[in-house]
């Protein structure tokens, strides 16, 4: 009997160690689930902390991400705004650079008007100059054709008395002056032979008469008839040198006694010499 108590307090023995063994294992174990629990409530806690500080954070990035936007939208409004205005700018760049490439092509043609003014006025100097001195020459030779003429009044004296002769440096014709007049009729037979023969006489033959004066220069003749005579502006005479016809002249000035006519042609003035006879021609 004892025998068999003993196998069995051993076994309840091992049994109570073992139970001893598992209640410590799990005691020790429990404590350490206990640890492990605390430890993982304090890293949820932490955990929960570090989400609501999260949620913060991304609550304030949110608003500054709002804010970024509303600064982008303004931003994006202003861009619009400056491509409006650079559009704008370029347009009056383009329109400026137009009117100055205009004001550049008015400028070069101002210049070139300029120039073209400036030369036609160093060239009416010129004429002017010329002008000048074709009037002192004129002056010159009216003083010496006015010399010649006081030369033949003292011939012709005292039957014509020759009036101042004026060259118009316009026209190129001869001028009289009023003072040209008949002073007498004695000595008219020697210078004008159908004068003398009285009115029926001129009315009956062509008159004759003689060239006084030949002015080269301005290609006009001053005959010895005029309006006591029967000439008349626009009759012909005939002249005649050594009784050879070597052209006619057109009267273009009447006097009493005297006129003055015109080459008909300009070479006659080197064919014509004072004292030609000239013969008025039939109309």
């Amino acid at each position: 009997m004892a025998a068999k108590v003993k196998p069995s307090l051993l076994i309840l023995i091992v049994l109570v160690l073992a139970s001893v063994s598992l209640a410590c294992s799990g005691f020790y174990l429990l404590q350490k689930e206990r640890a492990n629990s605390a430890s993982l409530q304090k890293a949820l806690d932490e955990l929960k902390s570090l989400e609501t500080l999260n949620e913060k954070k991304l609550a304030e990035n949110q608003k500054a991400i709002d804010g970024l936007e509303e600064k982008l939208s303004g931003a994006k409004t202003q861009i619009a705004s400056l491509n409006d205005d650079l559009g704008t700018e370029k347009a009056a760049k383009t329109a400026a650079l137009k009117q100055v490439d205009e004001l550049k092509a008015i400028l070069e043609e101002q210049k070139k008007v300029k120039s073209d003014v400036e030369d036609k006025l160093i060239k009416a100097q010129d004429e002017a100059k010329k002008i000048k001195t074709e009037l002192r020459d004129l002056e010159n030779k009216k003083s010496s054709l006015e010399k010649k003429i006081t030369e033949l009044e003292e011939k012709l004296k005292p039957g014509v008395e020759l009036g101042t002769i004026v060259v118009n440096p316009e026209t190129g014709m001869p001028q009289t002056s009023p003072a040209a007049a008949v002073t007498g009729t004695e000595n008219m037979s020697e210078e004008k032979p159908m004068a003398a023969s009285g009115a029926a006489s001129a009315s009956s033959q062509s008159p004759e008469g003689k060239v006084l004066v030949v002015n080269k220069d301005y290609n006009f003749a001053v005959i010895n008839l005029g309006s006591e005579d029967g000439v008349s502006i626009g009759n012909v005479f005939s002249i005649y040198h050594n009784n050879k016809y070597v052209g006619d002249v057109k009267v273009e000035k009447v006097h009493d006694s005297m006129a003055a006519a015109a080459f008909a042609t300009p070479e006659l003035k080197d064919k014509v010499s004072e004292g030609d006879k000239i013969v008025l021609k039939a109309k």
